[in-house]
């Protein structure tokens, strides 16, 4: 009876998505079933338009009816119809469904709908986060995500990196900023069965028995995880109390974090990080159905598009050290032409980068992609490796016009006594919990090792050309915002 069971399963399928039928692979005449929500209705004298999509891709399936069949069948109404795969005689669709039956699901009320027709201004999607993915454009950009994920996952894949999943939970700030969330336990052990001893040292103590935190990058976890496995990669959820209210910075993000052993160059690292990317942008943004969404809904689309093109090939992208951007960096201030775009803050060496700097060296001075290495140490943090003049690190942020930082990465401090001398200087505990073990990597079989982390929203938008990262994920959180 089992093997039975497991044999009848083998064969068992979905019906077909919109995005199935509408590819050479389903022959007209075939009888099919089409779940999907209606996108609009177009009534004529004697049949009804009615276009259906189920967000498997950007277009829809035209489906005819007559009239009789259209009770509910109304924007916003989700619907299961049955009928036949033919070739259309209209115009702007190779094939139609001739409705043979019709099934509403769920009713939506044309009036109270609040997903309109008409554009929406940002805001106002933004506040009907669990209906924004109804609009085109937003499904383009969930899809346009989903593309580029599994894009660096099959690069990954292939040069034979390891995925793997880090803790959400943990008891360490690893860029050492102090932007974390702290994390409690909503149980209230006044309520439980112990003594009022027990009860006060259980409000007392920590769930943990000491703070725990949303984590705000998974670097440490992937170097342990890397000196066994050599090379691995995470694609995760990471947490910031970022209260920077820019087009940027997201509370809750998504970072491509990727460690491996073996590598002593930082080129290197720039080396992977520029291939992972190139093949994103080749392998994750090609579906014309999507470019034809964005190019309606977004303002700059096709232009970037043309940008990116150049991006992708195969010229090498620039780079130069921190010390080379700041010498540009002056050179300009000093210069005639800063008198009508003056920068903010003026750059000067040991101080960080600001925002308007990096968009400078991308879009002004380079015209593209940069990666800008070798960092002063007192603007980086502990675990990066000390070069050889002492003063730097090895390490690069990757700059690209439209966005400013999009990646940055280093070599990591190998050596157990220069890190240890690090860490004792900035006041960090290199006997305890919480980086005792980092210190361990180092004494038991250690290996030079490398790697980086990628914003995703960022990388989406620049993709996109949509300006807010906001916009670049299904819920966003940020400062003072959480809906959901």
């Amino acid at each position: 009876m089992l093997c039975k069971r497991l044999a009848s399963t083998s064969a068992w399928t979905l019906p077909p998505t919109i995005r199935q039928l509408l590819s050479s692979g389903h022959e007209i005449g075939n009888r099919v079933q089409v779940n999907g929500w209606v996108k609009s209705v177009r009534r004529q004298k004697n049949v009804t338009f009615a276009v259906i999509n189920d967000g498997s891709c950007a277009a829809g399936l035209q489906a005819v009816l007559h009239n009789s069949q259209l009770k509910g069948v109304t924007n916003g109404a989700s619907i299961r119809v049955f009928g036949s795969l033919v070739d259309s005689r209209g115009k702007g669709q190779a094939k139609e469904l001739q409705v043979d039956s019709i099934d509403v699901l769920g009713e939506c009320d044309p009036e109270m709908y609040p997903i309109q027709k008409q554009a929406l201004q940002v805001d106002y999607l933004r506040d009907h986060a669990h209906l924004r993915a109804r609009t085109d454009t937003s499904a383009a950009i969930l899809r346009l995500r989903d593309s580029l994920m599994k894009a660096l996952h099959r690069f990954y894949e292939k040069h034979d990196f390891c995925y793997v999943h880090t803790p959400i939970l943990t008891s360490s700030d690893c860029e050492g900023a102090g932007e974390t969330f702290r994390v409690t336990s909503s149980s209230c052990p006044s309520d439980s069965p112990y003594s009022p001893s027990e009860v006060a040292d259980a409000q007392s103590a920590e769930f943990f028995s000491k703070p725990a935190y949303l984590t705000v990058s998974s670097q440490l976890h992937l170097e342990a995880l890397a000196s066994s496995l050599a090379r691995v990669y995470t694609l995760s959820p990471c947490f910031r109390a970022e209260r920077s209210q820019t087009n940027r910075h997201l509370a809750e993000f998504w970072m491509l974090e990727a460690e491996w052993a073996w590598t002593r160059n930082i080129n290197d690292v720039c080396n992977l990080v520029e291939a992972c990317v190139k093949d994103a942008l080749a392998f994750g943004n090609n579906e014309e159905g999507e470019r034809r969404v964005l190019a309606k809904g977004v303002s700059g689309y096709e232009e970037r598009l043309r940008s990116l093109e150049d991006v992708k090939g195969p010229e090498p992208w620039a780079r130069m050290t921190y010390t080379e951007a700041i010498a540009e960096l002056e050179k300009y201030s000093a210069s005639a032409a800063s008198k009508a775009h003056p920068f903010q803050f003026e750059p000067m060496w040991g101080r960080t980068l600001q925002s308007e700097h990096e968009r400078w060296l991308s879009e002004v001075l380079i015209k593209g992609p940069v990666f800008v290495t070798d960092y002063p140490s007192t603007l980086k943090p502990f675990y990066m490796r000390s070069n050889d003049d002492e003063r730097t690190v090895a390490c690069f942020d990757l700059l690209v016009p439209h966005i400013g930082e999009l990646a940055g990465g280093s070599l990591r401090e190998e050596r157990l006594d220069p890190l240890r001398s690090r860490m004792t200087a900035l006041g960090l505990d290199t006997k305890g919990e919480e980086y005792g073990w980092y210190l361990d990597l180092r004494k038991f079989g250690t290996a030079p090792h490398g790697g980086f982390g990628l914003g995703f929203e960022r990388l989406v938008s620049w993709v996109s050309a949509i300006e807010n990262v906001r916009e670049c994920i299904s819920m966003p959180r940020w400062v003072r915002k959480m809906l959901l």
